[in-house]
């Protein structure tokens, strides 16, 4: 075996290491994290995050000449946080590499008091250091902090841009909407229509355009949708979602010819209408449910596909498809055998008595799948009646095993996991009818990661140690 093909497996086995690992923690993650945007992921922590979570942060310069191999000394120029622990003018020894000019400015911050441990020192301009101390200045009103970063979203310097937009990705959908008498609608547009923007921001932009827009703006939204041009259609679940929310019931007879009926669509194209359905169905509050079930229920003439929408209609107490969803059972061939399971446990969910004679018949057909659905997936049971926008939705691909998680104690992640080739955001808050799951067992988490973490180690120390690898005196020997 070959250096490349050994670089390989061990790429392989890390990536299979690390899937594990989210895959075992991630309901818990998802405790932690608001529910967002329902289009964007935040890039990293904003600079308002990262500066609430310090014990101290400054401004400081770099003292001319104390610059070593691993650290330097920086002069106090202003305290933003913990006053009682540095001081104006205090000197500092920082780890820091390289050589910086007199005049640049350093965003410091500090935690673990009193032998402060310093993050990396963050060169910042004149203007950075202006936008640092605006953000330390205001409020804790959600409202007023977007209403600050509106202004900064395509600044000039990325620092400001990125940590602007990663506010608005952070910020709820009920806060974004709350800002539509301030939102710029002509400068959305531009913004939308420029090609080179990333496709992130443009999804953003498109969300806020969906508050702010009108009916008239969905002729260029249409004009995108049917390009071919990748570039133009950049951002394509959340620019679905606004055409459907700007264009109303209508819209999603578009949406139908081009993803859900056409079969030559690509798969990244029909799973971002389904994304952009799935928010219809919950948040877009535009579109009634019956509507978007509809469009949803197209997919199940693509039994390839089928997988990615059966939870939906379990969570959205659709139990119109039985007969329909244990043919797509009976007939499941290679390319679409993972269906059977999300039949499965739509059929565990569904309250009605067809649907348990349905569901005998289907395990003696297959026990198999019938035992991995009994067995990874708790049963499920209806939920309670819920308004509360905390509520949300977390559909999970492993391998071609689709199921859906809800549970109002779950939060959305900021970014979803889709599978195979293609990426895109997470699905939004779901409504309070649907299908609750109890949570997964914790000692079998607390087992997997356990697995996880040693398989990762023994992955590291085979690859740097070099075991396994054949000698050169071997190699020589065979060649």
């Amino acid at each position: 075996m070959g250096f490349i093909e050994r670089e390989k497996q061990m790429r392989t086995k890390f990536t299979v290491t690390i899937a594990v690992l989210c895959l075992a923690v991630g309901p818990w993650a998802g405790k932690v994290i608001a529910v967002c945007c329902p289009f964007c992921s935040a890039v990293s922590q904003t600079l308002r995050q990262e500066m609430a979570a310090m014990d101290t942060v400054a401004i400081a310069r770099i003292v001319p000449g104390s610059e070593t191999d691993s650290d330097a000394k920086f002069s106090v120029v202003s305290v933003l946080r913990g006053d009682k622990l540095v001081t104006e003018s205090q000197e500092l020894t920082i780890n820091y590499f390289g050589k910086a000019k007199t005049d640049q400015r350093f965003l410091v911050m500090g935690v673990d008091p009193p032998e402060l441990l310093w993050s990396s020192p963050l060169p910042v301009s004149e203007v950075a250091v202006n936008y640092i101390e605006a953000i330390h200045a205001l409020s804790e009103d959600s409202m007023e902090r977007l209403n600050f970063y509106m202004d900064y979203l395509e600044h000039e310097e990325p620092l400001i841009a990125r940590d602007a937009y990663d506010e608005f990705a952070s910020a709820s959908y009920a806060d974004i909407k709350k800002l539509k008498p301030k939102m710029n609608r002509e400068q959305l547009i531009e913004w939308i229509k420029d090609t080179s923007l990333p496709h992130d921001r443009k999804r953003l932009y498109l969300v806020m355009l969906g508050v702010c827009g009108r009916e008239e703006d969905t002729e260029f939204l249409e004009q995108m949708l049917r390009s071919e041009d990748p570039n133009q259609r950049g951002g394509l679940d959340a620019m679905i979602a606004c055409y459907v929310t700007l264009k109303g019931d209508s819209g999603l007879d578009l949406i139908d010819e081009l993803f859900l009926l056409n079969k030559d669509s690509q798969y990244a194209d029909t799973w971002s209408a389904i994304m952009a359905l799935r928010f219809h169905g919950t948040d877009g509050g535009v579109i009634e449910q019956e509507r978007v079930l509809k469009s949803i229920r197209l997919i199940l003439d693509r039994p390839d596909l089928a997988d990615l929408v059966i939870p939906d209609l379990a969570r959205w107490e659709d139990w119109s498809q039985i007969e329909k969803l244990a043919e797509l059972f009976r007939t499941a061939d290679v390319k679409s055998s993972w269906v059977r399971v999300p039949v499965i446990n739509y059929l565990r969910a569904c309250p009605l008595p067809e649907a348990k004679e349905q569901l005998e018949e289907l395990k003696e057909l297959d026990p198999a799948s019938f035992k991995r659905a009994t067995s990874f997936f708790p049963m499920p049971k209806p939920s309670a009646e819920s308004t509360d926008s905390s509520s949300t939705l977390e559909t999970r691909t492993v391998g071609h095993l689709a199921t859906d998680v809800s549970q109002p104690s779950w939060t959305q992640p900021t970014a979803s996991i889709l599978p195979a080739a293609a990426t895109g955001p997470k699905t939004s808050p779901a409504l309070g009818a649907g299908v609750v799951v109890a949570g997964p067992n914790r000692w079998w988490v607390v087992c997997v990661v356990s697995m996880a973490a040693v398989t990762m180690w023994l992955t590291m120390w085979l690859a740097i140690s070099g075991a396994g690898r054949p000698s050169v005196v071997a190699a020589t020997s065979v060649e």
